[in-house]
């Protein structure tokens, strides 16, 4: 894998806002294409391999987080875990999901999996793809992400009550409103019938036990960008388990056990050794070197980087108090001054495209920036 410098596109803002992009620049630039990663094939066959092997050992870690009663790592509130488990049970649909790789002299190791809200699905299988098309179309990407999701959409929809499927997240966010109207518009394609309403408006018919949209339409689909642990934890959330309609959330409830950094230490645990993973424990154990996560943190937040007793960086935040895993620490390849971290996307069972986001610091948090790629070789 090389970094390579070019010149951007002209007036390339605006080709990338006609396509729907519009935070692609904030206080920091987000999607940059002054610059491109240029990635074999052979090393595409190596990340999509590991990326359906991991999917397989992640299943059979839910089955076994479930099977050992091992809830108590993982942060869940004892109220939800017969709502998981009838959705693992019961086979409830999930659509995608970004396994976070860090790939450095030929080894590719799993850094975590965003199970249950990824983001960069949008820029991984349409900015890049379209940028692909004006730097050079006789080149390819690993990129059939676009496909596959309306693919798995009319998949999923045989799965679905026969009603409309609501897509939601919160209200003036708009990289968030973006991803969720893009996953819209694939299922749409997938002839779905849809509707967006922000979570804010999501209503509770007490009489009924049920949740309802503005006009008091019943909801029986939801696909949510909004994180499991907020929703289990909010007066809102404890609705899902008086449900009478059981409605079916995307992602399905089994999805907290894989977002959680707790299933890290589970798979080491399952499998030892694993070329694809790093040491991870629910306490420093034999580490010296290692990386300090909570176990529900997002966008790099409260993360410690430990090596020969020294904290070579660290980040602020709000979350710790759920507890912490520690990683064996492996840090991301450097190009230049750049840090760049592989994010893999599994839709529905299949590998299906990676978007490479890179920083300044080995910890890659909300203001990294969104690199696209080629194949050559």
């Amino acid at each position: 894998m090389e970094r390579i410098t070019i010149t951007p596109r002209n007036n390339w803002q605006n080709k990338v806002e006609k396509l729907g992009f519009g935070f692609h620049s904030t206080n920091v630039p987000y999607w940059d294409e002054s610059a491109y990663y240029k990635i074999t094939m052979d090393e595409v066959l190596h990340i999509e391999k590991a990326t359906a092997e991991l999917w397989d050992m992640c299943l059979k870690a839910v089955q076994f987080v479930i099977d050992t009663d091992a809830y108590n790592q993982f942060h869940i509130p004892e109220n939800f875990i017969e709502h998981i488990e009838r959705s693992w049970n019961e086979d409830h649909p999930a659509i995608y999901g970004r396994f976070d790789f860090a790939y450095k002299e030929g080894q590719l190791k799993l850094l975590e999996f965003n199970a249950d809200t990824p983001t960069s699905v949008y820029e991984a299988g349409i900015v890049q793809w379209f940028w692909l098309q004006d730097f050079n179309a006789n080149l390819d990407q690993f990129n059939s992400i676009h496909e596959k999701l309306i693919d798995y959409w009319g998949y999923l929809k045989e799965y679905l009550y026969d009603d409309t499927l609501y897509f939601t997240c919160v209200k003036r966010n708009l990289e968030d409103l973006t991803t969720v109207e893009y996953l819209r518009d694939c299922a749409i394609q997938a002839k779905i019938e849809t509707k967006l309403i922000f979570i804010d408006d999501i209503g509770w018919d007490e009489d009924k036990k049920v949740f309802v949209d503005m006009e008091e339409n019943e909801i029986k689909n939801i696909f949510k960008l909004y994180p499991y642990e907020w929703l289990v934890n909010e007066t809102f959330g404890q609705n899902i388990l008086e449900d009478q309609n059981s409605a079916l959330w995307i992602e399905p409830s089994w999805k907290m056990i894989l977002s959680n950094k707790a299933i890290l230490p589970i798979l080491w645990h399952l499998f030892p050794d694993h070329p694809l993973l790093l040491k991870s424990y629910f306490d420093q154990g034999d580490l010296v070197e290692y990386a300090q996560k909570p176990i529900l943190s997002r966008e790099g937040a409260n993360i410690k980087l430990v090596k020969e007793d020294t904290i070579i960086e660290e980040t602020g935040g709000d979350y710790g108090d759920e507890g912490f895993i520690y990683q064996e620490l492996f840090e991301l390849p450097k190009f230049g001054d750049n840090y760049a971290l592989i994010g893999s996307w599994i839709i529905g069972q299949q590998p299906a495209g990676m978007g490479i986001r890179e920083s300044n610091n080995l910890i890659t948090n909300n203001v990294s920036r969104f690199i696209p790629h080629v194949i050559e070789g």
